[in-house]
């Protein structure tokens, strides 16, 4: 079937059940960012294959609201379609809501999948519509037309040591406990994968770039119950999650149990992470607190085995990266590199490194004009060949048993222009600001990214991203609850946090620049007026130094820089080859 044939199947399917709009997200049952083929309903839809995105549809309207990241991919990959591009206008946020109010006739229905919406936007939905007396409903209607639908993974899980997690899962869960002893909860459920993934030490591979594995978890003060294909985990790894009072139950068996929670009980829900099927299974007689899932912040604070070996993660990809530049600049200009041959070398040489678990994500590879899509990823119709001119964008990361990286360099290929060097220094001034903060406890995300973007708005430019994400523990990539963005998210930098700090510019039909580091939030001086924190940088990978205009960089800048560069080469000569080690020294030298 072609998109505009499955867009009429719906419609049909729509004016049978009397549904006025019927709402596609991009989710799956455990509210993930990225989901598995069997949930990628969007692009089954439309084509479109982004992260993020939301379709709506009418019968005489279809829409994606997609933010500024995927404006671009969005135009090319919906024509012809039947759908069109929505812009959003602030990232992250339902907006289609109000177009449904404003549209929809007084009495409408909207219908969706329950198990596909948070908690949090559906009540947020129901709410809002409620003022036109427009109902939603419970339907699954792709499944009726998706034929050979992609099945759910059904490979195996696995535990890790508890040595190499710095904590057992007896000791999570006590932590765990004693939160829900805060809320009074008797029970708590969990459906985010890689809080599942971190409480009990257990990766898989049930998703694309996500070590996690497909899973539920309901908690309560003297046991907890994983829900999962059984089969998936070796008897060995169930037995020792016996040890710790956990009992393995199928996956699908979790909206049974739900119904069946005892009158009086109390239960602890994450409002966005659990989605709006659970919340209506729950009997009416069991009290629900809604409440960010405490697992997410026992996550995010590091401890010190799992930053020792985030460390150790930092260095290996390290090497790899270094011998994929060097490869790049020796064989550039012969009219073989391509970007997706690049994307391939770099993860070739991240597959020697010791450990290697897969990707964190797909590479971003972007060549030019391509380089400006910021989350550009090359296929076989937008494969472009390198040439000895302009700048290369790449944005990459791995997995290893022992962390996770996400580093973005964004390297000179030869004949750059003024432009492209001052994008160049001011993207990385951008960069250096940010990790060379210092800031007092109780600093949010918003105002560290305040200082970041300065250094362009100065300029009178902007990006449309945030400046940074927390990066989890050879787990997902994009971690919360910290954010660096313009967003006034309520969580303060902690130390133990590992974050991102990615600043760009992006010139469209003419190139990009994104420069990007992981760093740690450690504790810095008190002073009289209080405790104050600053970040240590641990990715490790050489930053260009060739397009630099020094006179955009402040001398405490230029400073950093250097020691930086210097850094990178004390960490990783001695695991590189003569010829390596030669190279990586002169791209280290100072300026």
């Amino acid at each position: 079937m072609t998109h505009q044939e499955k867009l009429h199947a719906i419609r049909s399917m729509m004016a049978l059940q009397q549904i006025d709009a019927y709402i596609i997200p991009s989710a799956d049952p455990h509210m993930s960012e990225y989901v598995p083929d069997h949930y990628k309903c969007i692009h089954f839809a439309s084509g479109f294959s982004g992260s993020a995105g939301t379709l709506v549809i009418t019968q005489n309207f279809a829409g994606l609201w997609a933010d500024f990241r995927y404006f671009e991919q969005a135009e090319l990959q919906l024509a012809g379609s039947g759908f069109e591009l929505v812009k959003l206008q602030v990232q992250h946020t339902p907006e289609y809501i109000d177009w449904l109010y404003e549209t929809l006739p007084d009495g409408a229905t909207v219908a969706f999948d329950f198990t596909l919406l948070s908690i949090v936007i559906a009540e947020q939905l129901k709410q809002q519509l409620d003022h036109r007396s427009i109902s939603i409903k419970n339907a699954d209607l792709l499944s009726l037309i998706w034929s050979n639908r992609p099945a759910l993974s059904h490979s195996k899980a696995h535990l890790l040591k508890d040595e190499d997690c710095g904590r057992s899962v007896a000791e999570k869960l006590g932590d765990l406990r004693l939160n829900m002893g805060k809320y009074k909860a008797t029970l708590h459920l969990i459906s985010t994968l890689d809080d599942i993934a971190w409480l009990f030490n257990i990766r898989g591979s049930d998703v694309s770039y996500n070590p996690v594995v497909l899973s539920f978890a309901l908690i309560t003060q003297t046991e907890a119950t994983l829900y999962i294909q059984t089969e998936k985990l070796s008897n060995e790894d169930k037995n020792a999650l016996q040890m710790s009072c956990v009992s393995v139950a199928q996956y699908n068996e979790v909206d049974s149990h739900l119904t069946q929670i005892a009158a009086g009980s109390c239960i602890l829900l994450d409002e966005k992470r659990t989605c709006y099927q659970f919340l209506t299974l729950i009997p009416p007689s069991v009290r629900v607190i809604k409440d960010t899932n405490p697992v997410v912040f026992l996550k995010s604070i590091k401890n010190p085995v799992e930053i020792a070996n985030m460390r150790s993660a930092m260095i290996t990809d390290g090497v790899a990266l270094t011998r994929f530049f060097k490869w790049l600049e020796e064989n550039i200009g012969g009219g073989n590199v391509s970007e997706i041959s690049a994307s391939e070398r770099v993860k070739a040489f991240r597959e020697e490194g010791k450990g290697f678990a897969g990707l964190s994500f797909g590479s971003i590879a972007g060549y030019q004009a391509h380089a400006a899509l910021p989350h550009y990823c090359p296929d076989d119709s937008s494969n472009t060949l390198l040439l000895s001119e302009g700048l290369f964008l790449l944005d990459s990361g791995g997995h290893y048993y022992y962390g996770t990286t996400d580093v973005t360099r964004t390297v000179p290929l030869g004949n750059n222009t003024n432009e492209e060097k001052r994008d160049y220094t001011l993207v990385l001034s951008a960069m250096i600001t940010g990790s060379a903060a210092k800031f007092p406890k109780g600093t949010r995300g918003y105002q560290i990214d305040s200082l970041c973007r300065k250094q362009l708005w100065e300029f009178n430019i902007n990006y449309g991203h945030g400046t940074g994400h927390g990066v989890g523990y050879y787990l997902n990539v994009h971690e919360g609850p910290q954010n660096i963005g313009p967003a006034n998210a309520a969580v303060a930098m902690a130390p133990g946090m590992i974050t991102s700090i990615e600043p760009g510019i992006y010139r469209p039909g003419k190139h990009g620049v994104r420069i990007e580091n992981l760093v740690l939030t450690v504790k810095g001086d008190v002073s009289e007026f209080g405790e104050f924190l600053k970040f240590e940088t641990i990715t490790l990978a050489h930053i260009d130094t060739t397009l630099v205009i020094t006179d955009l960089l402040q001398p405490k800048q230029i400073q950093w820089l250097n020691s930086y560069n210097q850094l990178v080469f004390e960490k990783l000569s001695p695991l590189l080859k003569p010829d390596e080690c030669e190279w990586l020294s002169k791209k280290c030298q100072p300026i």
